[in-house]
């Protein structure tokens, strides 16, 4: 289980860019480096992750760390992915917005955006290369990145994915789909928690409380579909009047800037809106956010591994693998690359980053630690 951690602690301190980038850091790590699980495999819990709600990234590892070590192999790669984002977020919320306005945080964010361009680049290669080896495969990741270009939402992704499905199931199907079919079991259990907290959690909280403070994130995390950002219009709807405009802002901005699932946002508004324990508030915030996501993926994914060995959705699979590769080419464009390529030179130095991935294999540590020496430069002039 340390082992488990040790690696996810690792990535969460260098994650950069949100969970297309996540994305790409953990297949470059448990796909191409470790070898824990194929392409196909991890493609299915991408896969997995854009129909539940919750932070589709954080469900990607804490299903990876649950494949290789059942319940404590996930809670510990849910705690060492998440923990460098939470300490980060107390820090800032510590030191509030007076170190987001300096040059030198504002150069390395900028170069810290220029490297996720990087990551999710190499990783839609990568996946590219697996899952659009023909004309249909190629045709549905084409049409998956231009309706999310051109539409965008979740409404959108849903749709997409499921079009991806149909069309899998009809084009992909063997000829001979007679072979044996696993049974298919639900896990009831996670399932009873997250239903039974959702509908009765307010009936134990009141205004101002742990417990309301616990029940509010929690709804929040059960309603988000489509990555941190999402939750951003659901928090404010749901806290925004318990808080100042430029705190709740703030947070949001600090969120984007570190490492790690744009979750932590909750941390620092447990922070503020718990102010008799501060810490505790931001622990809860966090741990109540990120649980609906975790128990729904509990619940579906030994079903998910049966289902999936039935030829039909199998077939269907292979279609959506097909599609995540077109959400990735998307995701590259908006909201990565409109927002972190400003000039002829940020190009210059993703071209720069690309070479020394691929080429010159330069680890992401070593990646990471060149962009932020150039992110300090680029705050000096």
């Amino acid at each position: 289980m340390f082992s488990i951690f040790k690696i996810f602690f690792a990535l969460g301190w260098v994650s950069f860019g949100g969970p297309a980038a996540h994305i790409g850091y953990f297949r470059k790590t448990f796909v191409e480096q470790r070898e824990w699980l194929s392409d196909e495999e991890y493609a299915q819990l991408v896969a997995l992750s854009q129909f539940l709600p919750g932070p589709g990234s954080s469900q990607v590892g804490f299903a990876l760390g649950y494949k290789k070590g059942g319940i404590a192999g996930a809670c510990a790669a849910f705690l060492g992915f998440t923990l460098p984002s939470i300490i980060l977020m107390i820090a800032l919320a510590v030191l509030s917005s007076s170190l987001l306005e300096t040059s030198l945080f504002i150069g390395v964010i900028h170069a810290l955006k220029l490297l996720a361009v990087v990551v999710v680049a190499d990783a839609i290669v990568g996946m590219y290369r697996s899952f659009c080896q023909t004309k249909q495969t190629i045709g549905l990741c084409m049409m998956v990145a231009v309706c999310m270009l051109l539409f965008g939402g979740i409404g959108a992704q849903v749709i997409a994915l499921l079009s991806c499905a149909m069309v899998g199931a009809f084009w992909f199907k063997p000829h001979n789909s007679d072979s044996p079919q696993k049974k298919v079991r639900l896990q009831l259990a996670p399932l009873f928690i997250f239903v039974g907290i959702l509908l009765l959690g307010s009936a134990f909280a009141s205004q101002g409380t742990i417990a309301n403070l616990f029940h509010e994130f929690f709804y929040v995390g059960s309603l988000v579909f489509g990555g941190g950002h999402v939750v951003l219009p659901l928090l404010q709807n749901l806290i925004g009047d318990q808080l100042t405009t430029d705190s709740f802002l703030t947070g949001y901005a600090a969120a984007q800037a570190v490492p790690g699932p744009m979750f932590t946002f909750a941390t620092y508004l447990g922070y503020e809106l718990y102010p008799q324990q501060p810490i505790v508030g931001a622990i809860v915030a966090t741990f109540a956010v990120f649980l609906p996501g975790f128990l729904l993926v509990l619940s579906v994914i030994h079903n998910w591994k049966a289902v999936a060995s039935i030829p039909t959705v199998a077939a269907a699979l292979k279609g959506v693998n097909a599609g995540v590769v077109g959400l990735l080419i998307a995701a590259l464009y908006q909201p990565i690359f409109v927002n972190s390529i400003m000039s002829a030179q940020d190009m210059a130095v993703v071209l720069i980053g690309l070479f020394l991935l691929k080429q010159m294999k330069l680890p992401i540590v070593g990646l990471v630690a060149c962009f932020i020496g150039y992110g300090v430069v680029l705050s000096l002039f």
